[in-house]
């Protein structure tokens, strides 16, 4: 499904709520594309580390002749860090990307919908929680869509659109414009647990990490054969370690909460390495060691 271009406005000034792994992600691809990018977390530092880990993530561009130094420049004066939500009064498109929890979800849209313009528009990143659910507390359900991005969203294209019960044609078509114009390439999901991807990935990361408690094989020869057989980019281990083990136990939880697949279960093992402060990258240890705490790939 394609945006009518004639009916949309570019995207200027943008906002991400959340400046972990993916909220930073997704801000390098805004400013990339020439979207003026306010990244907030009330975390305190969080929003200025995500800029420094942007720039480390555009030296490696320069170095490998993907950029210049010059647009590598321009791209970083074009990402804020924000500590007030009353600094985002004239943005075009917030995109929310904080941990899968409705109600965490919820009272952040209503902050946001108390400063933002009315013609604003709400997205979330959720990748399980139901875009109407969130939607029918931000207050503008009507201007509410999920943007789903594809972790990591700085070197993945892949963005799934997903529309609410109540997301007006408009706001669809803008939000789809948006994902084009920043270089993105959308495709329309409905609002099901999970999108397309997910669907598929929650149990089949669960299943790998299965296979390590079986002792059938070890993460690192389950990631090579992944990527050898399948073609993948990222063995799903390598994947685990850069989400999170932390993030993996709320994906389970609120995929199998609203699916009740069994494969989407938690296995034992994750609890465990949490517990043991084994998140993975950003802990430096997970699946895989770490010899560095860089969260971004080259």
């Amino acid at each position: 499904m394609q945006a009518n271009q004639h009916s949309t406005q570019p995207v200027q000034k943008l906002a991400v709520i959340g400046a972990g792994t993916m909220g930073t992600g997704i801000a390098i691809v805004a400013a990339r594309g020439g979207c003026k990018t306010f990244i907030v977390d009330h975390r305190a530092g969080l929003a200025e580390r995500a800029i420094d880990q942007a720039k480390i993530f555009l030296d490696r561009s320069v170095n490998k002749g993907k950029l210049t130094v010059h647009e590598r420049d321009e791209i970083i004066d074009r990402m804020h860090a924000v500590d007030r939500l009353d600094q985002l009064a004239d943005v075009d498109l917030v995109i929310e990307a904080v941990f899968e929890s409705l109600q965490v979800k919820h009272e952040v849209f209503q902050a946001l919908n108390q400063v933002c313009k009315p013609s604003c528009l709400f997205a979330s990143n959720t990748s399980t929680i139901s875009i109407t659910e969130i939607a029918g507390g931000s207050g503008r359900d009507d201007r509410f869509i999920g943007l789903h991005f594809c972790l990591p969203a700085q070197l993945m294209k892949l963005v799934e659109v997903s529309r609410g019960i109540s997301t007006s044609d408009e706001c669809f078509e803008r939000a789809w414009a948006f994902c084009e114009q920043v270089g993105q390439r959308p495709v329309h999901t409905q609002d099901t647990p999970g999108f397309v991807l997910n669907y598929f990935l929650i149990p089949f990361n669960n299943d790998a990490i299965r296979l390590v408690e079986q002792g059938v094989a070890s993460p690192t020869d389950i990631d090579v054969a992944i990527k050898t057989a399948l073609g993948y980019a990222m063995g799903p281990f390598e994947l685990l370690d850069l989400v999170g083990m932390d993030t993996q136990l709320l994906l389970c939880e609120a995929m199998h909460g609203l699916t009740h697949e069994k494969r989407a279960v938690c296995p034992p093992l994750v609890k465990r390495m949490i517990a043991a402060g084994r998140l993975g990258k950003k802990t430096g240890i997970g699946f895989h060691r770490y010899s560095d705490q860089k969260i971004f790939g080259a």
